[in-house]
């Protein structure tokens, strides 16, 4: 499985403009791109996503620039994930990969797709559980523990 590059520079970027934010200032999209490496066109592509979806607003002026348009806390990594690239495993996903045919040669007694809907759910647990506030503070790494062990698929450490 792989991200998309999509997704790891959009939370990247997403990641930048958090940290000024909190700083009190704006990110340009030329520090955006200087900082993160990313070119400037794909940074403008990415940012412009991030703002038509609510995460990020825009200001002019000596002080402007893009800042965060809710609290990092507020911005859930599976909304993000969502508008950058969608699931892993969604819907028309069988029908999209069903081959030479209409419909997936295995679509009646199909294991790989039960398989691919337990991956979804734990991801889907996860990035709902994961905010942007978690990725800026180093010191809140811990949270993934709590969001792990609360999954009922996977398996349970005793205490």
């Amino acid at each position: 499985m792989k991200l998309s590059a999509q997704e790891e520079y959009g939370i990247r970027c997403l990641l930048h403009i958090g940290h000024q934010t909190e700083r009190g200032s704006g990110s340009s999209l030329s520090s955006i791109s200087k900082a993160e490496k990313i070119t400037p066109s794909n940074t403008a592509k990415l940012v412009r996503i991030l703002r038509m979806n609510g995460f990020v607003e825009s200001s002019r002026g000596k002080d402007g620039g893009y800042t965060l348009a809710m609290a990092p806390e507020d911005i859930k990594l599976s909304d993000v994930f969502e508008v950058l690239g969608g699931k892993l495993f969604g819907e028309g996903f069988c029908a999209h990969y069903a081959g030479t045919d209409n419909k997936c040669v295995h679509f009646d007694q199909c294991t790989i797709r039960s398989f691919w809907c337990a991956i979804q759910s734990v991801l889907d647990h996860v990035l709902s559980q994961t905010t942007l506030k978690h990725l800026m503070d180093p010191n809140e790494m811990g949270w993934w523990e709590t969001c792990l062990s609360a999954n009922p698929l996977l398996p349970q450490q005793s205490s």
